[in-house]
């Protein structure tokens, strides 16, 4: 699920992104359309008749808790809670939270670093389906299409976890561990012996230090 169309004309070089958004970044503002956005800012108003009809756009500082224009970034560490398509002048907007364990966000919504998706409710986040987030830790089922958080491994398999769409069981990395198919290696381990009875019968190798 793409969360919006990208704002038209927001590509530009770094250098002239870098030096526009230093010059916006100390206070809130209205931007003509096609002008980058400041580093940890977002666009919460649009007036389609601003510029001399270009359109412009209101830009501000992210917070927790604020809603958002379709197109405008997602900050890092941030997360998409709801959806209404009829705000933001009828563009549609976003709601952003920070990203915290057991939060529920938004088909397309980012995943934040160290997190994994262990719940789906299809009929969430306005119909649009929704995911459950939570901090990965030893011994978590995730979701079919979760990241797998560096130094976890994979080593069981249900095809009908997460509302039927399969989880896989994650697991610190250590020695003496069998591994599915599908799960990384991490660095100072390799995967030995087969044994095609394992991750419930999809088969797995058996995790030894390298």
């Amino acid at each position: 699920m793409i969360l919006a169309a990208v704002l038209t004309g927001t590509t530009t070089t770094a250098a002239s992104a870098a030096e526009t958004g230093t010059a916006k970044a100390a206070a809130s503002g209205w931007s003509c359309s096609g002008e980058p956005v400041p580093a940890g800012y977002v666009i919460t108003a649009h007036d389609r008749n601003g510029c001399n009809g270009r359109g412009s756009w209101y830009q501000q500082p992210v917070r927790d808790g604020i809603w958002t224009c379709s197109g405008s970034p997602i900050v890092s560490g941030y997360v998409i809670t709801g959806h209404d398509k009829y705000g933001c002048s009828g563009i549609g907007s976003w709601y952003h939270k920070l990203a915290r364990d057991g939060i529920w966000t938004c088909a397309g919504s980012p995943i934040v670093s160290g997190y994994v998706i262990t719940g789906h409710d299809k009929y969430g986040c306005g119909g649009i389906g929704s995911w459950y987030h939570k901090l990965a830790r030893d011994g978590i089922w995730t979701c079919a299409g979760s990241p797998i958080v560096s130094g976890y491994v994979v080593t069981g398999h249900d095809k009908y976890g997460c509302g039927g769409i399969g989880s896989w069981y994650h697991k610190l990395a250590r020695a003496g561990l069998w591994v599915c198919p599908t799960s990384p290696v991490p660095a100072g381990y390799r995967a030995t012996t087969y044994n095609a009875y394992q991750c419930s019968g999809l088969g797995g190798r058996y995790l030894e230090r390298a």
